[in-house]
């Protein structure tokens, strides 16, 4: 992908894509060929009385589907990178990896892998989402980190730059997608010593597929607007790139973040999040990048302003004062961040009498929007995705919700929706790659997926289908300008490259209390052995671990009886544990990694139950 000019701030300006339907276009292109109707007056007030929920109802219920005259606007809001592979079965990508380099195809990236929650960010009118959810505490949290790394970084001109900001995402239809890494909700690795976020990609969406910042992109979109970029390291040669693996391997059992990073030549994990790192991400990128990433020494990050300013009360402050309350806890996070960044509250806090309860909208509205007459090439995209995995039966649900947004422009001729798919298991990621080799059009199934839907009528058009609109046809037939259907399949080709002391603390001790609490010790016996069969850990290091996890499941249950731990707040059990465990030779040390040390939240426990935003 070539270099885009003008990034950042200079980006409100440049010739962008035709922009979606702002919150003052009443129905997209149903404006253009279709008035509002006469009752639209009368549906809109009664949908702001009384039984609200009811009423909305009533309106998609006297929304009849003619198939002659219905039709659907599909906009995605935000998305993050396809789903790839874990260690599991990284070898083959490894020797693909390296042969690339070899011959001079690619180049292969390496990130740091934070340990966090996805937090993405689509401006003011856009939206905020998590992984799967929006309008709850994980969105309201990373608003409010959000707007503190502006406050740090910008000091007073930081509310100018956030309105700059929300408005450069809005008329170039922008999403930026961060690793949220804060203590208040719930346990990873380790509790950071610091809230934070690390910008990991911005993706702008055109009429076509949706299209990913190159890393020398984002970290100069990122430098112009002073937000944090990850470490990058990039290896060119077959030598550099197979001893990367190399080092890997040799560090992957006890490796930390000290000797990782004193390796990749990096120390900010250490002092933002902690020792436990999580792992690091390999990737295939363009050849260019080298001579791209150099262009960005003269776009050096400027300094920061805000170093000195009263930057309020902290995410854990907040969260500790108002901990009984998620609401309140939810609204005092919104209003710290600044109408600047977040003015409307409805995705949190309904509109108009409109509560969180009443959003969600009839499980047939997907059903509408697959039967309705796309009226573009993106929409038209969406509808064969979509279609594609019912047949298939794939683990995902298709959750719609009413616009809050677009509340003031509803009638039974034109309802506005927000659509999450939301893939329950990996299997679907997998099987959906599969239908892909065998028809490369299908746009890929991404991780956090949002769409603003819109289902409208123009009951002047003919019933014949092929009476559409010009401007209509002329977008369902082109295929925009941007490159469309698998790219290529080696441009997805990712490994993640994770630590066992990381491992040691999610999957075997966190993810196995159930398994301990409900099967005893027997199962989780099972369990954990099994973990280790899969990663491939060497026979000493399963009998090290199995000796520790052993007594790990003595303490816990000495310690708590029956009552099992929360997972989002296991630490709180686990590293005294590890602390007691690692006091007692160096072996144990190294098999554990840095323990004690717990970053106390004090009583901050906005910590959300496990259950939540699964």
């Amino acid at each position: 992908m070539a270099p885009r000019r003008d990034h950042g701030k200079q980006a409100q300006h440049r010739a962008a894509p035709t922009p979606a339907p702002s919150s003052t276009d009443a129905g997209g292109i149903e404006e253009k060929m279709n008035p509002a109707p006469p009752n639209t007056d009368t549906a809109r007030a009664t949908a702001k009385q009384g039984g609200a929920g009811d009423e909305l109802s009533a309106l998609f219920n006297e929304f009849s589907l003619d198939s002659s005259s219905t039709f659907a606007e599909a906009r995605i809001r935000a998305t993050f990178y396809p789903k790839f592979e874990n260690e599991e079965s990284d070898q083959e990508s490894r020797t693909r990896m390296i042969e690339m380099v070899s011959h001079g195809l690619a180049t292969m990236e390496v990130t740091l892998k934070h340990s966090g929650s996805l937090f993405m960010y689509a401006g003011n009118r856009g939206g905020a989402y998590s992984k799967n959810s929006f309008g709850n505490i994980y969105t309201a949290v990373g608003i409010f980190v959000l707007g503190r790394l502006f406050r740090e970084a910008w000091g007073r001109e930081a509310p100018k730059m956030q309105a700059e900001f929300n408005d450069c995402l809005e008329k170039n239809r922008i999403s930026v997608s961060m690793e949220l890494v804060t203590a208040v909700l719930g346990d990873h690795g380790q509790r950071p010593k610091d809230d934070y976020a690390v910008i990991t990609a911005v993706t702008e969406f055109g009429h076509g597929k949706p299209q990913f910042y190159s890393t020398p992109e984002l970290i100069k979109f990122c430098r112009a607007w002073r937000l944090p970029t990850n470490h990058v390291w990039l290896f060119s040669t077959r030598k550099s790139a197979t001893s990367f693996f190399v080092a890997y391997d040799a560090l992957c059992e006890e490796g930390t973040a000290t000797p990782v990073c004193k390796v990749l030549g990096s120390k900010d994990h250490v002092i933002v999040q902690g020792e436990i790192l999580e792992g690091l991400v390999a990737r295939i990128v363009s050849r260019e990048s080298s001579v791209q990433m150099g262009v960005l020494r003269d776009f050096r990050q400027r300094s920061l302003d805000g170093g000195d300013s009263d930057l309020g009360p902290s995410l854990r402050e907040i969260c500790a004062a108002n901990r009984s309350d998620e609401k309140q806890r939810i609204k005092a996070l919104l209003e710290n961040a600044g109408s600047s960044l977040c003015s409307d509250h409805c995705d949190w806090f309904g509109n108009s009498g409109l509560d969180a309860q009443s959003r969600n909208a009839d499980r047939s509205v997907v059903t509408h929007f697959l039967q309705a007459h796309p009226t573009d090439y993106a929409t038209k995209k969406l509808q064969e995705m979509i279609r594609l995995m019912k047949k298939r039966n794939l683990p995902a649900a298709f959750k719609c919700y009413w616009n809050y947004q677009k509340i003031d422009f509803l009638s039974n001729y034109n309802l506005h929706y927000k659509m999450v798919i939301h893939v329950h298991k990996d299997s679907a990621f997998r099987r959906y790659q599969q239908e892909i080799t065998k028809n490369q059009e299908l746009w890929p199934l991404y991780r956090g997926f949002f769409i603003d839907v819109n289902l409208f009528k123009a009951a002047e058009l003919s019933k014949d289908s092929n009476a559409l609109p010009e401007n209509i046809n002329g977008v369902l037939n082109s295929r925009s300008s941007t490159k469309d259907g698998l790219v290529d399949e080696d441009s997805n080709l990712m490994v993640k490259l994770k630590f066992v002391t990381y491992k040691i603390r999610t999957f075997l001790i966190r993810n196995g209390l159930s398994t301990l609490f409900k099967d005893g010790l027997s199962a989780y016996r099972t369990y954990y052995l099994r973990q280790m069969e899969i990663w491939g850990t060497s026979a000493s290091k399963q009998k090290e671990l199995a000796k520790m996890l052993d007594e790990w499941a003595v303490y816990i249950r000495r310690e708590c009886g029956d009552a099992q731990p929360s997972s989002s707040t296991y630490l709180t059990e686990a590293e005294p544990f590890l602390e007691q465990y690692a006091k007692r030779s160096p072996a144990n040390l190294a098999l554990v990694g840095a323990a004690g040390g717990l970053v106390q939240t004090e009583d901050v426990l906005a910590i959300l139950d496990a259950r939540r935003d699964k």
